[in-house]
Protein backbone atom coordinates (compact mmCIF):
# COMPACT_ATOMS: atom_id res chain seq x y z
CA UNK A 1 0.00 0.00 0.00
CA UNK A 2 1.55 3.33 -1.22
CA UNK A 3 1.01 6.21 1.17
CA UNK A 4 2.54 8.58 -0.42
CA UNK A 5 5.65 9.28 -2.80
CA UNK A 6 7.92 8.04 -0.42
CA UNK A 7 6.52 5.28 1.95
CA UNK A 8 5.07 2.15 1.56
CA UNK A 9 3.51 -0.06 4.26
CA UNK A 10 4.55 -3.66 2.83
CA UNK A 11 1.71 -6.11 2.07
CA UNK A 12 3.29 -9.08 3.19
CA UNK A 13 3.52 -7.81 6.87
CA UNK A 14 -0.11 -7.15 6.71
CA UNK A 15 -0.55 -8.75 11.05
CA UNK A 16 2.20 -6.05 11.91
CA UNK A 17 3.32 -3.62 9.75
CA UNK A 18 6.72 -3.01 7.89
CA UNK A 19 7.67 -0.06 6.12
CA UNK A 20 9.79 0.73 3.11
CA UNK A 21 10.79 4.39 2.96
CA UNK A 22 12.44 5.88 -0.01
CA UNK A 23 14.35 9.38 0.45
CA UNK A 24 18.04 9.99 0.15
CA UNK A 25 18.58 6.38 1.85
CA UNK A 26 16.37 3.16 0.93
CA UNK A 27 15.26 1.97 4.93
CA UNK A 28 12.46 -0.57 5.96
CA UNK A 29 10.86 0.48 9.55
CA UNK A 30 10.42 -3.34 11.21
CA UNK A 31 9.87 -6.20 9.66
CA UNK A 32 7.02 -8.25 11.05
CA UNK A 33 6.19 -11.95 12.54
CA UNK A 34 9.13 -14.39 11.99
CA UNK A 35 8.99 -16.47 9.03
CA UNK A 36 7.86 -13.67 6.42
CA UNK A 37 11.93 -12.31 5.59
CA UNK A 38 11.49 -14.37 1.81
CA UNK A 39 8.57 -13.00 1.09
CA UNK A 40 9.39 -9.25 2.13
CA UNK A 41 12.55 -9.90 0.08
CA UNK A 42 10.23 -10.89 -3.18
CA UNK A 43 7.75 -8.19 -2.07
CA UNK A 44 11.14 -5.43 -2.32
CA UNK A 45 12.06 -6.88 -5.24
CA UNK A 46 8.39 -6.47 -6.76
CA UNK A 47 8.58 -3.07 -6.15
CA UNK A 48 12.55 -2.44 -8.00
CA UNK A 49 14.32 -2.65 -4.71
CA UNK A 50 17.14 -4.94 -4.68
CA UNK A 51 18.14 -6.67 -1.14
CA UNK A 52 21.63 -4.38 -1.16
CA UNK A 53 20.22 -1.68 -1.54
CA UNK A 54 18.38 -1.15 1.54
CA UNK A 55 20.49 1.12 3.75
CA UNK A 56 19.26 0.18 7.23
CA UNK A 57 16.47 -1.33 8.90
CA UNK A 58 15.37 0.32 11.78
CA UNK A 59 13.51 -1.44 14.72
CA UNK A 60 10.67 1.00 16.95
CA UNK A 61 11.38 -1.58 19.77
CA UNK A 62 11.64 -5.15 21.08
CA UNK A 63 8.14 -7.45 20.25
CA UNK A 64 8.41 -10.46 18.56
CA UNK A 65 6.31 -9.21 15.66
CA UNK A 66 8.47 -6.18 15.15
CA UNK A 67 12.19 -7.76 15.22
CA UNK A 68 10.73 -10.95 13.56
CA UNK A 69 12.73 -11.04 10.37
CA UNK A 70 15.40 -8.78 11.46
CA UNK A 71 18.36 -11.22 11.73
CA UNK A 72 17.35 -12.96 8.12
CA UNK A 73 16.79 -9.21 6.42
CA UNK A 74 20.12 -8.00 7.90
CA UNK A 75 22.08 -11.42 6.58
CA UNK A 76 19.98 -10.53 3.22
CA UNK A 77 20.44 -7.06 2.71
CA UNK A 78 23.81 -6.18 4.35
CA UNK A 79 22.09 -3.28 6.17
CA UNK A 80 22.88 -1.48 9.59
CA UNK A 81 20.38 -2.47 12.17
CA UNK A 82 18.93 -0.02 14.58
CA UNK A 83 17.33 -0.50 17.52
CA UNK A 84 16.57 1.43 21.29
CA UNK A 85 19.21 0.74 23.71
CA UNK A 86 16.42 0.35 26.18
CA UNK A 87 15.39 -2.49 23.94
CA UNK A 88 18.36 -4.13 22.95
CA UNK A 89 18.60 -7.19 26.22
CA UNK A 90 15.07 -7.78 24.74
CA UNK A 91 16.34 -8.41 21.48
CA UNK A 92 19.76 -10.05 21.86
CA UNK A 93 18.17 -12.32 24.79
CA UNK A 94 20.37 -11.13 27.68
CA UNK A 95 16.53 -10.44 29.36
CA UNK A 96 13.28 -12.08 28.86
CA UNK A 97 10.34 -10.11 28.20
CA UNK A 98 7.96 -9.64 30.37
CA UNK A 99 4.45 -11.10 31.08
CA UNK A 100 2.68 -12.49 27.96
CA UNK A 101 5.04 -11.41 25.66
CA UNK A 102 7.70 -14.01 27.16
CA UNK A 103 5.22 -16.82 25.90
CA UNK A 104 4.88 -15.16 22.80
CA UNK A 105 8.72 -15.02 22.38
CA UNK A 106 8.89 -18.94 23.26
CA UNK A 107 6.28 -20.01 20.61
CA UNK A 108 7.16 -17.74 18.01
CA UNK A 109 11.16 -18.25 18.66
CA UNK A 110 12.27 -15.45 16.44
CA UNK A 111 16.61 -15.46 15.37
CA UNK A 112 18.27 -13.25 17.39
CA UNK A 113 19.58 -10.53 15.37
CA UNK A 114 22.98 -8.59 16.01
CA UNK A 115 22.06 -4.68 16.44
CA UNK A 116 25.36 -2.52 15.15
CA UNK A 117 23.58 0.86 16.17
CA UNK A 118 21.86 3.02 18.63
CA UNK A 119 19.41 5.90 18.90
CA UNK A 120 20.90 8.75 19.98
CA UNK A 121 24.69 7.94 18.54
CA UNK A 122 25.73 9.22 15.33
CA UNK A 123 22.45 9.45 13.61
CA UNK A 124 23.56 9.43 9.71
CA UNK A 125 19.94 10.22 8.39
CA UNK A 126 18.98 13.89 8.59
CA UNK A 127 15.72 13.34 6.87
CA UNK A 128 14.48 11.11 9.44
CA UNK A 129 13.80 12.21 13.08
CA UNK A 130 14.24 9.86 15.72
CA UNK A 131 11.34 10.61 18.49
CA UNK A 132 11.78 8.85 21.96
CA UNK A 133 8.23 7.12 22.68
CA UNK A 134 8.51 4.85 25.77
CA UNK A 135 5.65 3.06 27.61
CA UNK A 136 4.70 0.58 25.20
CA UNK A 137 8.03 -0.77 25.95
CA UNK A 138 11.44 1.05 27.78
CA UNK A 139 12.91 2.08 24.10
CA UNK A 140 9.66 2.19 22.09
CA UNK A 141 10.65 4.41 19.52
CA UNK A 142 8.62 6.83 16.94
CA UNK A 143 10.00 8.41 13.49
CA UNK A 144 8.93 10.94 11.14
CA UNK A 145 9.90 11.44 7.57
CA UNK A 146 8.77 14.64 6.12
CA UNK A 147 4.80 14.17 6.88
CA UNK A 148 4.17 11.08 7.66
CA UNK A 149 4.98 9.84 11.18
CA UNK A 150 5.23 5.81 12.23
CA UNK A 151 3.94 5.42 15.50
CA UNK A 152 5.07 1.52 16.09
CA UNK A 153 2.41 0.23 18.87
CA UNK A 154 1.26 3.40 20.37
CA UNK A 155 -1.95 2.79 19.15
CA UNK A 156 -4.03 0.86 16.97
CA UNK A 157 -6.47 1.98 13.82
CA UNK A 158 -8.70 -1.13 13.02
CA UNK A 159 -12.14 -0.47 10.95
CA UNK A 160 -12.30 3.10 11.60
CA UNK A 161 -11.77 2.61 15.21
CA UNK A 162 -8.85 4.14 17.26
CA UNK A 163 -7.41 1.80 19.88
CA UNK A 164 -4.85 1.23 22.52
CA UNK A 165 -2.84 -1.28 23.77
CA UNK A 166 -4.38 -3.21 27.40
CA UNK A 167 -2.35 -2.51 29.76
CA UNK A 168 -0.88 -6.27 29.85
CA UNK A 169 0.52 -5.42 26.83
CA UNK A 170 2.66 -2.43 27.87
CA UNK A 171 5.38 -1.88 29.96
CA UNK A 172 4.66 1.15 32.06
CA UNK A 173 0.66 2.58 30.94
CA UNK A 174 1.06 5.96 32.36
CA UNK A 175 4.33 6.29 29.71
CA UNK A 176 2.52 4.96 26.66
CA UNK A 177 -0.77 7.41 27.26
CA UNK A 178 1.67 10.22 27.38
CA UNK A 179 3.76 9.23 24.73
CA UNK A 180 0.77 8.23 22.64
CA UNK A 181 -0.61 12.13 23.59
CA UNK A 182 2.92 13.71 22.58
CA UNK A 183 2.27 13.57 19.05
CA UNK A 184 0.03 16.36 19.27
CA UNK A 185 3.13 18.88 18.95
CA UNK A 186 3.94 17.10 15.54
CA UNK A 187 3.09 18.64 12.45
CA UNK A 188 2.22 15.77 10.11
CA UNK A 189 -0.42 14.20 7.46
CA UNK A 190 -0.11 10.66 8.00
CA UNK A 191 0.34 8.89 10.97
CA UNK A 192 1.31 4.78 10.03
CA UNK A 193 0.99 2.42 13.26
CA UNK A 194 1.80 -0.65 12.82
CA UNK A 195 -1.25 -2.25 13.23
CA UNK A 196 -4.52 -1.34 11.04
CA UNK A 197 -4.58 1.01 8.70
CA UNK A 198 -2.56 4.57 8.27
CA UNK A 199 -4.88 7.11 9.41
CA UNK A 200 -4.78 10.65 7.62
CA UNK A 201 -4.66 14.10 10.63
CA UNK A 202 -8.52 15.58 11.18
CA UNK A 203 -10.55 16.37 14.04
CA UNK A 204 -11.23 12.82 14.92
CA UNK A 205 -7.48 11.81 15.13
CA UNK A 206 -6.89 15.02 17.35
CA UNK A 207 -9.83 14.40 19.90
CA UNK A 208 -8.47 10.83 20.14
CA UNK A 209 -5.16 12.45 21.05
CA UNK A 210 -6.48 14.46 23.62
CA UNK A 211 -8.47 12.23 24.97
CA UNK A 212 -4.97 10.28 26.17
CA UNK A 213 -3.50 13.19 27.06
CA UNK A 214 -6.26 13.38 29.91
CA UNK A 215 -5.02 10.09 31.49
Amino acid sequence: MKINETVVQLETTKGSHAFLVLTKQIVLIDTGMPGLAGKILTELQSLGISAREIQAILLTHHDVDHIGNAKQLQEATGAELWAPAEDVPYITGEKKRPGVKHWIEMLARPQKPTITHLYGTDWPYRDISVLHAPGHTPGHTVFQIRDVVFTGDLFKFVLGRFRTFPALMNWDQEQAMESLASLRRLQFEWLCPSHGSPVRNGPKLQEFLAHAAKH
